[in-house]
């Protein structure tokens, strides 16, 4: 992260993914082609990651429905019986957890890399996963990091419903002549 060049699109990207994280509910979706920097405001994030956050970071989301639940108890450490692929023990022990976090006045916050890979099917559980609310606010808070292929995905009209929960998005466009230039010296200046 120290190499992060911030120009006002990356300040403003990395402004709505603090957004994500502080506010309560919905999805927060960063998107941009290759290459403009999303992985790492989202590393710049990581440092800014309240106290009394319990946080999960999946790099590589192409997972089935069971896999993508699994690998969310294990990066919260949660326990659920190993052999047992039943969607229902995974969502009840990942609401349980949800329930004592909010207990404890913690929020959790669910970071989802290269998100253009999930599936409709693992989109929707997701989707679900959000229901999980209290009279104030919801219980799982998911960031959603991907190429411009994301957008298209939730204009589909079966994603329709989680579309619908996207509370802020920001889309990162290439840097400008003079913010490439601004760019390459900050590199240098940082690299010595």
């Amino acid at each position: 992260p120290r190499y992060l060049y911030m120009s006002a699109q990356h300040k403003e990207a990395l402004a709505h993914l603090l957004y994500g994280v502080n506010n309560d509910g919905g999805f927060v979706l960063l998107t941009g082609e290759v290459g403009t920097g999303k992985t790492t405001v989202c590393r710049c994030l990581l440092e800014q990651i309240p106290q009394e956050c319990d946080l999960a970071f999946i790099l590589n989301p192409k997972l089935t429905v069971d896999e993508l639940l699994s690998t969310i108890c294990d990066e919260f450490n949660i326990r659920y019986p190993k052999g047992k692929k039943s969607i229902k023990v995974f969502i009840d022990r990942i609401n349980a957890f949800l329930l004592d976090a909010h207990g404890k006045g913690r929020k959790v916050v669910l970071i989802i890399d290269e998100a253009q890979n999930l599936s409709t099917e693992v989109l929707e559980q997701m989707r679900l996963l959000t229901n999980l609310e209290t009279d104030q606010r919801k219980l799982l808070q998911i960031i959603m990091i991907g190429q411009p292929e994301l957008r298209e995905m939730l204009q589909k009209p079966e994603l329709r419903q989680l579309a619908q929960r996207v509370t802020a998005h920001y889309h990162l466009g290439s840097l400008s002549e003079e913010e490439t230039a601004a760019y390459v010296k900050h590199r240098l200046a940082v690299a010595g």
